[in-house]
């Protein structure tokens, strides 16, 4: 009876394993931003990961959509060997303001495609490379639809957008989590000036005492010289 109750407790926790580990794995293998976080306002450089999920086929190509409601005016791609990268444009209903120009259109869609030859085969993952900005204020996170598409024509959308509360979608579209600037950066900033100034207060002070003290002898010589200068009219006049 024991043999058979360790048996039934360990086929429990085997499957209880299994069972873990299959949830696990989805998660692992979604098309993601990393890093994951930036600041709002700045210029970052990130990447769009891409596990490749089918066991019998290859990712060939993908697309990233750029969000239109919070466009950049600068959006530029990494030379990726073996794949080209295209960028579209499209008009904005506002104009986008960047370093006092009227930006009228952006980047609405990138699209990388496979070289002949070049592939992310089973089991493989590749990393797509691009530096935007400016980074919008006004919102928290930046959601990038995009679609994976395989050599035998199997496309994966990665378009579902993932909802406070709510458990995460089958197929999330890759997030770019944006923070207010650091205000630490700012005191810290403010604490290296003191440093400086505190750094430099001995030396002037240094210098200070220094002068002083030259002009101390310098008045001292003087009255040496004057009493001297004295001395010898007295002989003289002796």
């Amino acid at each position: 009876m024991r043999s058979l109750s360790v048996r039934r407790s360990v086929g429990t926790l085997v499957v209880a394993a299994g069972a873990l580990l299959a949830s696990a794995v989805p998660a692992f293998a979604h098309v993601s931003v990393q890093p994951g976080t930036a600041q709002q306002g700045g210029y970052t450089a990130v990447a769009f990961r891409v596990p490749n999920e089918s066991d019998t086929a290859s990712t060939v190509k993908l697309e990233v959509s750029l969000p239109l409601d919070h466009p950049m005016a600068s959006v530029r791609t990494q030379p990726l060997p073996g794949w080209t990268a295209t960028l579209e444009k499209s008009k904005l209903d506002k104009p986008l303001d960047s370093h006092g120009q009227q930006i009228t259109e952006a980047v609405s869609k990138i699209t990388w495609t496979a070289d002949p030859g070049a592939k992310i085969a089973p089991g493989q993952f590749e990393e797509f490379k691009v530096a935007l900005g400016a980074l919008p204020t006004d919102t928290d996170k930046l959601t990038f639809k995009a679609l994976q598409t395989y050599d035998n024509g199997d496309v994966v959308r990665w378009i579902e957008e993932t909802k406070d509360g709510q458990p995460e979608p089958a197929k999330p579209a890759p997030v770019l989590n944006l923070t207010k600037a650091d205000a630490a950066s700012g005191a810290q900033h403010s604490a290296d000036t003191t440093a400086k100034q505190d750094a430099a207060a001995p030396v002037a002070k240094s210098s200070d005492s220094t002068a002083r003290t030259l002009g101390v002898v310098g008045i001292v010589v003087g009255v040496i010289g004057a009493a001297l200068g004295v001395a010898g009219l007295r002989r003289r006049s002796a």
